[in-house]
């Protein structure tokens, strides 16, 4: 929205000469500007918020293939270090190639139903839902019109390996979770279509096969399962996260409580006929994400990623959880997995007053041995410890909450210029966008800053599954409609020259030779500051470049605007007119632009307008106008029919601008 023609836009005739049909279109025109005022100004977020948003367009053919049709349900795998990714979707699997320096390309690989006859349409198709490296091929499992099956890929040759129930759904839509460690496959995917509903963790494949309890969650939505190999082989354990209805049916209580499962590796089924099919060593606790100071509560897990520690301790492996409340607000804790097997060691059980039986429920035992009858029947029948599992840090509290809704999340952990670590966390929204976050650093006791907004499609649509490669430093994402292989280091989008590239405080980037680049593409030291206390100070400039003027000629009486891009959505944007403030935009304003309007010229409105954006002690001018008098007699000639369609296509635009901010 910047300023249009002064001709025109100005309706540079005194309001006498004006046509009746403008002259009544003077009141909506100042009511429609007010109401995107005030619909911009109740959407605020404060600095939560991103910093900067774009539209990431990418390389032209590098970074962007289409699938060729759409594909609603698909899963992705990308093996670290690879070139390629694999999209499940109908029918088929998609092998793109995004190799450096080359246009990025696609194959397909057909795999259909091997059913003869189905019920519908819907059952016929054949959605893969699980791709997994195998020895030198690749797993592929799929619905397969309602009879799961898997195939292995070998090349460009596909190979039928039968019906496998439990490696795939019956249907796309159900919640599976498939966890894979050496020759040993655990899934939460029910065997019979029309019985066993009730969901499970199973071990289906290993020396004995195990499941959970039909009593011991309610409902679950399975989120995340990893193996953690601790000191000992034996105390190897399986942890699961996942999310479950509420015990507690007080209707101030949340619908769902998030949990994490704890399973002994080497669990061998117990003793006597009730359980020696079924796992003897599961205890769940809570986790907890809250934050006391605002009595702010995110009860419901979305997703879960694990960052192992670069030492190899596994007790320090940190464990990051997107959650969300009722309102569709999201917070990010992060938890350590030494918290979390301290939890299961040391805590009693819910609702259970007696004396523990030796060995304690949830212990892992040496040598293969079965766990004592009386220690399943005490975890069976009490599945839940006391002590919930905390976020980490002296407050307990979460990273940060935030007004968008997140759903999911990966972790790079990376080397600043200088050495320092840090972490940067990618978000996914509900609106299709990726938010580039930054954990405050190891020599840092600050908040977290949120870099950079991006919208990785061309075109704009829902992030169905995102994957960190952290040795070619690239994000990839698909849609239904395409894959976007994403940089981490995208410099480019910072504008303003040094100030606005350090003002970033992005890791990736730093200074160097009048150009905002990747620290990666420099063989050379970079100009950077990560630091949240003035970074652009660091620049050779102490002082911003000021905005080139501007200039354009008005007659009195005339209204006019003046549009100002918000660049930075932390920043206060101002519009200065002589020695007084006009027109403040405070941060998180939604409209991307700060628009000053004058309703009525006068003598005083005429001179020098500068746009000013303050940003803690960073102060920049964005804009610098001069609105000059204009002859009364050239502005009655020049107004005419192509003024007058001009405010009518303002009038068109600017209800649709609001009702976009309102649903917003």
């Amino acid at each position: 929205m910047t300023p249009p023609p002064s001709r025109c836009t100005a309706l540079g005739a005194p309001r006498a000469r004006v046509s009746s049909s403008l002259a009544r279109s003077r009141f909506p025109l100042w009511l429609l500007l007010q109401l995107v005022w005030t619909a911009a100004a109740s959407q605020g977020h404060s600095k939560s918020g991103p910093r900067i948003s774009a539209v990431w367009k990418g390389r032209a053919g590098q970074d962007h293939v289409d699938f060729g049709s759409t594909e609603p349900h698909t899963v992705l795998f990308h093996e670290p270090g690879s070139s390629s990714v694999w999209v499940g979707g109908r029918n088929r699997i998609y092998v793109f190639a995004f190799s450096k320096g080359r246009n990025a390309s696609v194959r397909t690989v057909n795999i259909g139903s091997t059913k003869g006859s189905c019920r519908d349409k819907q059952d016929c198709g054949n959605y893969i839902t699980l791709l997994e490296k195998q020895n030198e091929g690749l797993l592929a499992c799929g619905t397969n019109a309602r009879r799961p099956s898997c195939w292995i890929l070998v090349n460009d040759s596909v190979e039928f390996l039968g019906e496998r129930k439990g490696y795939a759904p019956f249907s796309p839509d159900e919640n599976s979770l498939v966890l894979f460690d050496g020759d040993e496959v655990y899934s939460t995917i029910r065997k019979q279509e029309y019985n066993g509903k009730i969901p499970r963790f199973r071990r289906i494949k290993g020396e004995i096969e195990l499941y959970t309890s039909d009593t011991v969650m309610q409902n679950p939505q399975f989120i995340k399962a990893t193996i953690v190999h601790q000191d000992q082989a034996y105390d190897d354990k399986i942890y699961y996260f996942f999310r479950e209805d509420n015990p507690d049916k007080n209707p101030e209580a949340p619908l769902n409580v998030s949990r994490v499962a704890q399973l002994c590796r080497g669990d061998q089924g117990g003793e006597s006929s009730l359980s020696v099919s079924k796992w003897n060593t599961f205890l769940k606790a809570m986790l907890v994400c809250s934050d006391a100071t605002t009595n702010k509560n995110f009860n419901r897990l979305q997703d879960v990623f694990l960052l192992p520690d670069p030492n190899g301790q596994w007790k320090d492996t940190r464990v990051y959880g997107v959650f969300s409340n009722p309102w569709n607000y999201s917070a990010v804790c992060v938890y350590s997995l030494g918290d979390i097997d301290k939890v299961f060691c040391t805590s009693s059980l819910k609702g259970y007053h007696s004396s523990l039986p030796n060995p304690r429920p949830g212990k892992c035992l040496p040598d293969r041995q079965p766990i004592p009858t009386e220690t399943f029947q005490v975890a069976d029948s009490h599945p839940e410890v006391v002590q919930r599992v905390e976020p980490m840090g002296p407050l307990k509290a979460p990273l940060f909450h935030s007004k968008y809704h997140y759903q999911k999340v990966v972790v790079h952990r990376m080397h600043a210029s200088n050495g320092e670590t840090f972490h940067v966390l990618y978000l996914t929204t509900d609106k299709g966008t990726i938010h580039k976050v930054l954990e405050p650093g190891e020599r840092e006791h600050g908040l977290v800053f949120n870099i950079l907004e991006i919208q990785p499609f061309r075109r704009a649509a829902a992030i169905q599954a995102m994957s960190l490669d952290a040795d070619r430093r690239k994000l990839y994402v698909n849609s239904q409609w395409e894959v976007s292989q994403v940089p981490l280091d995208l410099c480019e989008l910072y504008t303003g020259g040094c100030h606005g590239c350090l003002m970033a405080r992005d890791p990736y980037c730093g200074w160097y030779q009048d150009r905002c680049v990747s620290i990666y593409s420099s063989q050379e030291p970079v100009l950077q500051s990560i630091s949240p206390v003035d970074p652009h100070k660091g620049c050779p400039n102490p002082k911003p470049e000021q905005a080139p003027l501007q200039k354009v000629s008005l007659a009195q009486n005339s209204r006019y605007y003046l549009s100002c891009p918000m660049e930075s959505r932390h920043a206060t944007y101002s519009w200065r007119h002589e020695n007084s403030v006009e027109q403040s935009c405070e941060p998180g304003h939604q409209s991307p632009n700060c628009i000053l309007f004058i309703e009525n010229l006068t003598d005083l409105h005429y001179g020098h307008y500068y746009c000013e954006a303050q940003e803690d002690s960073y102060l920049r001018e964005a804009q610098h106008w001069e609105l000059l008098r204009e002859d009364s007699a050239m502005t009655s000639q020049l107004l005419g029919h192509a003024c007058t369609l001009a405010t009518s296509l303002w009038l068109g635009v600017l209800p649709t601008l609001i009702l976009g901010l309102l649903v917003h």
